[in-house]
Parts: structure tokens; sequence; C-alpha cells
């Protein structure tokens, strides 16, 4: 019989696996994690942050055993299904089981270019033989439990451990990131939240989920800050930024040149791709062509249109040579998305599509440089601050706290928009050679509808005006 494993790690210190976990740990699918960074291209800012999908879904199993211990000893679980209760350190443990390479930025691509979000490729993994049958020897629809789990849909009362407000991924990624990070920005007192959980009956509707004591409302807050802080210092950090949309330009022109298919991306480890981008790029670069000199000598021409995939190639290789060698796209220019004017940017400038690329290409022309010499970035994380949990107040009455905060409880949730609009920057950037642009020129093409841009685009109209 498998007997649980010891790990050592550098943030949790003793991690216990159980067998099950173990059987999971050792099945190809979830040794892929080993080799997908969990922050992307933020080691190339952040030399530390080298750390993986691997080490923080670990992290996350370790949590959620905690948190399980933390509520049983209190007499909260009596109530739950033992199977259910089982299943909670297990979908813990798989949550990111689905994520592509360098994990989220190719989730910012328009949904018809990709499979799907992580989330949703979840049930692929899952019936792997070695993870299938792990999950089967839990119970024997633990891989339905696992999946509803992971992705919210379940009508458990644990289910805000691992998808909701409060859900420990949160907890082991803000602390792990800013330790390997090097910041001391993802601070959260995690003993006095794991403390204030109980699980707790919803007044309106008499359904028992997850929420917090009232004396864990400040060591909710802290979570809220930290996540605040990491993004505007970290995950959003402008190098960090120009890195993700070199990253998602080259996978992008692949697709659309069909030199690599949506379903490549699903499964594949961070440098599998880069070496199957590699070499698509090199098979495209000399097709037809005499020799690589050749090819070289087409690179000037490239990108008329008729260069089809050739050109396209010859565009990735650039992007690998300046990925590899870090040579990033550079601030032309950027504003808070606080300081821009009316309602804000048009949708057209959240996810990368053929359309925002069109008006990127058309920058690129105006400002001297190649088509694909530029970059609009926009990062959306519209749920950042989102909250939605149960807290019970020090006189046992149960309150709903949301997006409007509760009197006397919490006030973050009122100023979650004035912090996600702090937060969030849009930048132009530019390759190769840095070009300077007026910001107030940036924040009038950001307010343009995609209508107007449009015409401007059919008319051949100036966009930086």
């Amino acid at each position: 019989m498998s007997t649980p494993v010891v790990l050592r790690d550098p943030l949790w210190n003793t991690i216990r696996l159980s067998p099950e976990a173990v059987r999971i740990v050792d099945a190809p699918a979830f040794q892929r994690l080993r080799h997908i960074k969990q922050l992307g291209h933020a080691h190339l800012v952040y030399p530390g942050a080298t750390h993986t999908r691997f080490d923080h879904a670990i992290g996350v199993y370790h949590l959620a055993v905690r948190a399980l211990a933390e509520l049983g000893q209190r007499g909260a679980l009596e109530a739950v299904d033992p199977v259910e209760r089982a299943c909670v350190p297990i979908a813990a443990l798989l949550h990111d089981i689905g994520h592509y390479p360098f994990s989220h930025a190719l989730e910012e691509l328009q949904a018809e270019r990709i499979p799907g979000h992580h989330e949703a490729l979840v049930g692929r993994f899952l019936a792997e033989p070695e993870v299938a049958a792990a999950l089967e020897a839990v119970a024997a629809d633990a891989p339905a439990r696992v999946e509803a789990l992971i992705r919210g849909r379940s009508t458990s009362p644990l289910q805000g451990l691992v998808s909701g407000s409060l859900d420990l991924d949160k907890i082991e990624y803000l602390k792990r990131d800013a330790r390997f990070c090097g910041v001391p920005y993802g601070e959260v007192d995690v003993d006095r939240l794991l403390q204030a959980l109980m699980v707790l009956e919803d007044p309106a509707t008499g359904a028992r989920e997850i929420g917090v004591h009232e004396k864990g409302v400040a060591a909710l807050e802290s979570l809220l800050f930290s996540k605040y802080q990491m993004f505007r210092n970290v995950y959003w950090h402008h190098a960090v930024r120009a890195a993700t949309v070199l990253y998602k330009r080259l996978v992008g022109d692949a697709l659309d040149a069909g030199l690599i298919q949506r379903e490549e991306l699903v499964g594949a480890t961070d440098e599998a791709l880069m070496f199957l981008l590699a070499e698509r790029s090199r098979a495209a670069t000399l097709a037809d062509a005499g020799d690589a000199a050749d090819a070289a000598d087409s690179a000037d021409s490239a990108d008329s249109a008729d260069a089809g995939g050739r050109a396209a190639g010859v565009r990735m290789a650039t992007f690998l040579d300046a990925m590899r060698n870090r040579r990033l796209p550079k601030r032309a220019a950027e504003i808070a998305a606080a300081h821009l004017p009316g309602g804000g940017p048009g949708d057209w400038l959240e996810t990368d599509s053929p359309f925002k690329r069109a008006v990127e290409d058309r920058i690129a022309v105006e400002l001297g440089l190649r088509a694909g010499g530029a970059f609009l970035d926009y990062p959306a994380k519209t749920a950042m601050f989102g909250l939605e949990l149960l807290v019970l107040r020090q006189d046992g009455a149960v309150v709903r706290v949301g997006p409007g905060g509760h009197a006397g409880l919490i006030g973050l949730p009122r100023v979650a928009d004035e912090l996600y609009r702090t937060a969030r920057v849009l930048r132009l950037f530019t390759l190769d050679e840095r070009r300077v642009v007026a910001p107030e020129r940036l924040a009038e093409l950001a307010v343009r509808s995609e209508a107007e841009l449009t015409k401007a685009l059919e008319a051949g109209g100036t966009l930086l005006a």
C-alpha cells in the first residue's frame, strides 16, 4: 500500500502528500507543471521568478489540508459529505492542470483562437489514465466532483476553498510570487485567515458555504490589498507586459498563418512550445527558398501582402530572437486608466484580435516602423477585487459582503474600482527602435470606438492624430 510522502517547500516548509495525492503528482499530466513557469515571463524582470505551477499546486494542496483540519477541529465538517471533504485537497492540487505554456498569457487572445480557458480544459487532463485511476480510488464520481470544484460549479459547502473570493489559490500564489520575486508586497496573514474560516448558512437561501468570522476581516483586507500591490508592481510591471505582448504576438502570428494549430497549445510545456515555434518558423522561412541566405535576404520584404506563411516565419524568427536575448519592446507612451478621458477606452483594446492588430500595424507605419513593430497593451482583470462571501458578525448575525461592502465591516469593495483603475495602465510599445509618443495622443486613440477606427483605417487616416 502507498504511504504518504513528505516534501520540503521553501514557503511552507514541510508538506505531507497523501497516497492519493502522490499518485496524481507522479502522473505525467501533473509532472508537466514542473515545466510551466508560474509567472510566465516575469523572470525576465525578477530573476528569481522561475517557480512553477507544480510548486504552486502542491502549496494550494497543503493549504487545503490545513483549512480542512482547522474546520474539522471546530466540528464544522460534521454535516459535510466525507467524499466531498476528500475531494477538496485533490481539486486544490489539480486546479491548474489545464494551464497553457507560460501560464495566463495566451488566455488574453480572442476566445476562438484558443481551445478554451485553462479551467475549461481540466476535464481532458482528469480523463488521462493515471489521473483518472487516482481519482476513482477516492470515489467513483470523484472526477466529476473535482472538475465541478475547480470550475466553480459544485454545490458543495466547501466550494469556496477551491474557487471563490477566499479561495486558497489566491493566498498561495500571492505569498509564493512575492517570495520568489523578492518583493514585500504579497504578505498575507495565513494563520489568521485559516482560523477565521467557517461553514455558514446563507440567511437568504439556507445553503451552507465557506465564510469567515468577523475577526478575520482585517486579514482578508490585507489579502486584497496585497493582490492590488502585486498586480501593480509585478504582474503588470511594464517590462513583464512587454515580454507578454511579444509572446502573444509570436503565438498569434503562428496561429493566423496556420504554422501551429490551436490544439497544439494544449498540454505543451514552456520550452516545448518555444521549440515548436522555432522549428515551424524555420521551416516556413526556408520554404521555396534556395538556402538560408535567400531567406535572410527576403526579410525586408516579408511583410508584403503576398508573403504568406514565409512572412509569418520571418516575423516569428525576429520575435523569438528578441525573447531569447531579452530585447523587449520599449515604452513609447503610457497612461494610467484613471487619467483616461470620458468613460475610458473601448473594449477593442482588451483582447488581441485581428482588428487590434490592424490598428497596431497602422501605428507602426505612422511611427516609421515595419508592420508588427507596435503593440498596444491594456491588461484586464475585472474580478481582481471581487468580493462575495458570508461573514459571521460578533453579535451572531450572518451577513453577505458583496461588491457594495457592508456597513461597519469592510470598506474595500467600495474603493475597488479606483484601485483597479490605479493598477491598470495603457501602454504603447515599439520593437527594435524606441519611439516617443505624447500620452494624450495615446489617450485620444484609446477612447475612439471600433467603428470610428474602422473608418479611419479604411480611409487611410492618421490614428495617432
